[in-house]
Formats: C-alpha cells, structure tokens, sequence
C-alpha cells in the first residue's frame, strides 16, 4: 500500500528546512549530495508522515538524524518518531553532531556500510544505535 502524502504544511516547513540548513547539515550535505555514498540518491529534510527527517534515501529505505544536544531533552519524542519510521520500513541511524564535525570519515563508513546492507536486502544497524557498527 502506497504511503500517502505529507501534510501541505509540513511539505512546506521541510521546503524551509532546507533553505537554511545547520552547518553540520550542510557538511554531511556536501559528502550524500549527487549520489555519492554507495551510488545512493539522499534527499534532504525529507517529510515523511507528520515528521521531518535530516537525510533520507528512500531507496534502501534509511534515514539519518544529526542530533545535536537539544535531543537530550526530547529522548520521548526521538523514540516515537523512530518508531513511525520504523512501522513504515525505515532504518534509523543518528549521529552526533560532534560525530560529523570532528569523525566524517568514520559516519561516511557507517552510512557507506548501512547503505549496501540495505541494496543487498541484509539487516541493518539498529535504529536505537547512534551512529554504532
């Protein structure tokens, strides 16, 4: 069954999203951007349902969440939110924004190796593990 549509106003707050990205949004942007992560298309601040999401490559089903330390306070909402994603079939992998700034080689593996599980039809990383092998 085909997943329906976003709301029209949260098509438009994604389409705001992604005119005014945070500087660690636009440094992993630049390495997923033109399929360059395992020949996969990424698309930013992507809407899927009432949510939002950082990165998403509807065709291995992933998404990835950059989280910086105002997740520490909203742990509830992430844990729903993973797991909408997850009832609709998607991979959750999050990062610390300090994982992105100071170990990009390190979440390009991680996201490289979620990647080809997911184009090779394996399991993947646990949507609760931010950003683990």
């Amino acid at each position: 069954m085909r997943q329906k549509r976003s709301a029209p106003k949260t098509l438009y707050r994604a389409g705001k999203l992604r005119r005014q990205p945070t500087p660690v949004e636009h440094i992993l942007w630049q390495k997923l951007r033109r399929n360059q992560v395992g020949g996969v298309a990424f698309r930013r601040q992507h809407a899927i349902g009432s949510y939002i999401v950082d990165f998403c490559a509807p065709s291995v089903k992933l998404v990835l969440e950059l989280d910086g330390s105002q997740h520490m306070d909203q742990a509830e909402y992430d844990a729903n939110r993973t797991a909408f994603l997850a009832e609709h079939g998607y991979r959750v992998i999050r990062f610390w924004n300090h994982e992105v700034l100071n170990q990009l080689d390190a979440v390009l593996q991680v996201i490289l190796n979620a990647v080809q599980q997911g184009s090779s039809g394996r399991e993947s990383p646990s949507p609760e593990e931010p950003g683990q092998d």
